[in-house]
């Protein structure tokens, strides 16, 4: 019995020690604090992941949008390039190239020519490229996206995403339309000869870009173009001359649609000898003389003195199957309001339609109206008799504006310069041009775009604007 009793005694301490020991360590874990964080950490891992995706997705928003927005830039500027009726297909495969196809997945590429962008008044083409991004952290904070994506297309088939939230991204650009530069000579070469010859010209001072159509041949002396151009091969003619040049279109010969009809009955032309009958009164001039619009001199024009022609809303005198001869005299428009010689008539070898003769010519084309910027025309039906053998010298030029002569074959054998009533302006458009030793621009192209003639240009540039 006794052991039994002592046996209970050690199991009865047993089982109050270990109640003790527990209370104990239910005790010691209740004021410890190690492993809190692990808690705290695990709580907030949802929200600590989310906002990682969320910053991550940002970042790659950025990053889209700039790469959009190098692409719409790029676009903007291909389309003002081009500045053709093809801009749209022009700026959208520049697009394309950096990714953003247009109508592809979610990618829209939108261009148009429009004035209205800021700080851009004329010439301006604006792109504007959209596209939206799936979400996907940032779906963890509760962010549904601003959008919905569209369908995508997987070989045959289709993806329905119609109801996928979607990050909308867009990034816009315009651009400006500019010539690259202007010219004051442009050979526009149709029939294919080289546009631009000279052989030595030492004393040649061009000081105004040039243009040929085709090639360019200057052989000792570069004549002091600033810049020289050819479509075909640029042989020495310019301080900076370039080959390989698109072609510059002729935009003057609509303006032969302004040449009033033909109301002449006959066409008398200057005698051939001292003893020939001369021309009628009406086609002899000297003074003064007073024109105002179109006056429409049949046959031959020929002075028999210096004649001034003043003028209150524009002078325009139409040569119909003649020549001007000055014959050593000079005809000087006096008036502000210019002056511009046309000459047109049957293309065929029994007239001449040239300026021709000694003494000088005096001329400043109007600065408005249908001739605006234009001093001498010779009409781009005529092909025959037209060709100048001593422009600058046989008459004198002393001219401001715009002569054209398009299928003239011109040799630049004197100084050519400003009017006295004129502007420093001075642009010749013929076929091809040969320029001798002592031929000469005394007045350059410096105030063409304020004095009414729209100069020829080169390929257009793109400039951003915004």
């Amino acid at each position: 019995m006794f052991n039994l009793w002592n046996r209970f005694a050690r199991c009865a301490a047993a089982a109050g020690n270990t109640r003790s020991l527990a209370l104990k360590l239910a005790l010691a874990f209740k004021e410890s604090e190690a492993g809190a964080t692990v808690v705290a950490v695990a709580l907030a891992m949802p929200v600590l992941t989310g906002a990682m995706g969320l910053a991550a997705e940002v970042s790659y928003w950025h990053l889209h949008h700039r790469a959009m927005q190098n692409a719409a830039d790029s676009a903007a500027i291909a389309a003002a390039t081009n500045n053709t009726s093809s801009y749209v297909a022009e700026a959208r495969a520049v697009a394309a190239q950096y990714g953003f196809r247009n109508g592809v997945d979610n990618v829209t590429v939108t261009v148009t020519q429009s004035n209205s962008a800021a700080g851009c008044t004329s010439n301006c083409y604006s792109v504007a490229i959209s596209d939206v991004v799936p979400l996907y952290l940032s779906q963890a904070v509760g962010f549904a996206g601003n959008a919905t994506m569209r369908a995508a297309s997987v070989g045959s088939s289709s993806i329905a995403q119609s109801t996928t939230p979607g990050m909308a991204i867009g990034a816009s650009a315009a651009a400006h339309a500019s010539p690259n530069y202007s010219y004051c000579i442009l050979a526009l070469a149709s029939n294919g000869v080289t546009g631009i010859r000279t052989n030595g010209a030492p004393n040649s001072n061009i000081g105004c870009n040039m243009m040929s159509d085709t090639t360019a041949d200057c052989n000792g002396h570069n004549l002091g173009a600033p810049i020289g151009d050819a479509q075909g091969t640029n042989d020495g003619c310019g301080v900076v001359a370039n080959s390989n040049k698109p072609v510059v279109a002729d935009t003057y010969a609509v303006l032969a649609a302004n040449i009033p009809s033909n109301t002449c009955g006959s066409y008398p032309q200057k005698p051939v000898t001292n003893s020939g009958p001369p021309l009628p009164s009406s086609n002899r001039w000297h003074g003064a003389k007073t024109i105002n619009g179109n006056l429409i001199v049949c046959g031959d024009l020929q002075l028999t003195g210096n004649t001034t022609i003043s003028s209150t809303s524009g002078a325009v005198i139409v040569i119909e199957n003649g020549q001007l001869d000055t014959n050593g005299y000079t005809l000087q428009g006096t008036s502000a309001a210019g002056m511009t010689i046309v000459f047109t008539g049957a293309n065929n070898s029994t007239y001449q339609h040239i300026p021709t003769g000694g003494g000088g010519l005096d001329i400043a084309a109007p600065t408005s109206g249908a001739w605006s910027g234009v001093a001498l025309y010779i009409d781009p039906a005529l092909t025959t008799n037209v060709d100048i053998s001593a422009a600058g010298n046989s008459p004198t030029w002393n001219i401001s504006g715009l002569v054209y002569l398009p299928h003239s074959s011109v040799t630049l054998s004197g100084m050519a310069g400003q009017s006295t009533m004129g502007a420093r302006c001075l642009v010749l458009v013929v076929n091809d041009i040969t320029i001798n030793g002592t031929g000469a621009f005394f007045a350059n192209d410096t105030q063409c775009p304020t004095s009414g003639l729209i100069m020829p240009a080169g390929s257009f540039r793109g400039t951003l604007v915004n």
